[in-house]
């Protein structure tokens, strides 16, 4: 961290031990969630194409070659087209999520996150909790449960089954495994893939 040409980290608490480890050297370095102008526990600012271009660009300076992020920026721009088109026209906008990772993206494309859980995905509510999230499935008349690809499916896939609806996987982006990247996924890829997901839950036009 100290010999880094550029430290990026998200900041406001989120890693303590990281802020406080890049608060101590002299290079420069990059707060994502400030830089993108957001605070608060959740730092998945990468959901939101255009919080990302943000963050793209901002690398891109603090490296002292602003001009290097051109090409990433246009894509995410487009990217963020393509997220504003498909999700215009939809018959529901509640997201049903095993945890609260979706809230950029979802502020960004006019849709509700109903998360199960909060940021931490391995809490585990008790039967009672399960009975009230069920309900609350219900009530949002959601067809879909997501789960993730890197937490466990167990209590998403009991609420849907208990509120009688579809589950399916939304990826929030936090690790690819090298199989994936050898096979050609990347951020664009999993983000497209999340689109269409969407789009089917949603029941979109």
């Amino acid at each position: 961290m100290r010999d880094a040409a550029l430290a990026v980290y998200a900041g406001d608490g989120f890693q303590p031990a990281v802020q406080q480890a890049v608060e101590g050297r002299s290079g420069p370095s990059l707060d994502v969630l400030a830089h993108t102008g957001t605070a608060g526990d959740d730092p998945h600012v990468w959901l939101d194409p255009s919080r990302f271009a943000r963050i793209a660009r901002g690398i891109a300076s603090a490296l002292g070659r602003p001009a290097a992020a051109d090409g990433l920026v246009t894509r995410l721009h487009a990217l963020d087209g393509e997220y504003r088109r498909g999700l215009a026209r939809c018959a529901r906008h509640e997201i049903v999520t095993s945890h609260a990772a979706f809230g950029y993206l979802a502020a960004r494309y006019g849709l509700v996150q109903v998360p199960l859980v909060g940021l931490q995905p391995e809490a585990e509510p008790g039967p009672r909790e399960v009975e009230r999230l069920v309900d609350e499935v219900r009530a949002t008349g959601a067809t879909t449960v997501f789960s993730e690809p890197l937490a466990s499916p167990a209590l998403a896939d009991a609420v849907a089954r208990e509120a009688g609806v579809a589950n399916a996987v939304l990826d929030p982006l936090e690790g690819l495994t090298a199989t994936e990247t050898d096979a050609g996924e990347d951020y664009f890829t999993v983000m497209r893939r999340n689109l269409h997901v969407l789009r089917t839950a949603l029941e979109c036009g």
